[in-house]
């Protein structure tokens, strides 16, 4: 590939999902473009260039964007946040929002939707506890493709054997044609999928008591992770909660969070006391 239509191939899906591709992944980016190029028409990636240097066709700068933002997941993902969902969070919010009995949690960049069933199997397994309660789950990402596989809850063998335990495998999923598994209905229906854009429109407005924005910012540069965590901030109460990556920080980065000590990749805003969690504890 040319050095010119690397660049340009790379500050277009920087300008429109804050991705940052460096010159090594140019290998990545030609795997996942050829397609777009078959897509529409064109022969090779040089021409695809020429394309869009000559019109700036907005379906054609869609689909190079979706193609290079699709990144995979899988259930209960480095499995620790999700203990600390169960065993910390959920506590502590079942406390401090006792008056009002609703929790709202936003997975964001969701991609195919298992980071935020991963939540909804847990709220099932601690039905007793959040009877009369209202919880939402909302999943958003950027890519189309993910948000309407993610509503389908639909997935292969290998993806349900990825971190998945068999007893939630029988418990929530039913099996359909071949080696296909559906999240059966009662799950599904716990959780909203919605398309949006962490540089721009999230797709969903705030307050949200916890979000879960896990292995996204490691991908962007310094400006736009600041500018993302201002905005996630923004749509958060002082005491809701913050989960990040495990290789992810705000720490030199945002002064609106500050972490949960002795636990990591949690924090909270910057104008909470972090002591009263240790007091309801």
């Amino acid at each position: 590939m040319k050095p010119e239509d690397f660049e340009l191939f790379s500050t277009l899906v920087k300008q429109r999902s804050g991705l940052v591709l460096t010159p090594e992944k140019a290998y990545l980016l030609e795997s996942r473009l050829f397609p777009v190029a078959r897509k529409h028409s064109l022969k090779s990636l040089e021409d695809m260039a020429q394309s869009l240097r000559a019109r700036r066709e907005e379906t054609l700068m869609f689909d190079i964007t979706e193609a290079m933002t699709t990144n995979e997941s899988f259930f209960f993902r480095d499995q620790k946040p999700f203990t600390l969902f169960q065993k910390t969070l959920l506590p502590r919010l079942l406390t401090a929002r006792a008056a009002k009995k609703q929790i709202r949690i936003w997975s964001a960049a969701a991609s195919s939707g298992q980071e935020a069933y991963s939540l909804a199997m847990i709220c099932a397994e601690e039905a007793a506890k959040l009877q009369g309660w209202k919880i939402d789950i909302i999943g958003t990402d950027l890519s189309r493709e993910m948000v309407t596989r993610a509503k389908t809850g639909i997935y292969s063998q290998f993806e349900v054997q990825r971190g998945l335990p068999v007893t939630h495998l029988v418990k929530y999923f039913q099996q359909i044609a071949g080696d296909k598994w559906q999240i059966k209905d009662n799950i599904r229906q716990m959780v909203q999928f919605r398309e949006g854009n962490l540089l721009t429109d999230f797709g969903v407005a705030g307050p949200f008591d916890i979000v879960f924005c896990r292995n996204v910012l490691i991908y962007f540069d310094l400006p736009t992770k600041t500018r993302v965590l201002a905005a996630i901030n923004g749509v958060m109460p002082p005491d809701g909660f913050l989960v990040l990556g495990g290789a992810e920080t705000v720490l030199g980065v945002s002064d609106a969070f500050k972490i949960v000590t002795g636990e990591h990749g949690l924090y909270v805003g910057a104008s909470f006391d972090v002591a009263q969690l240790a007091a309801t504890k």
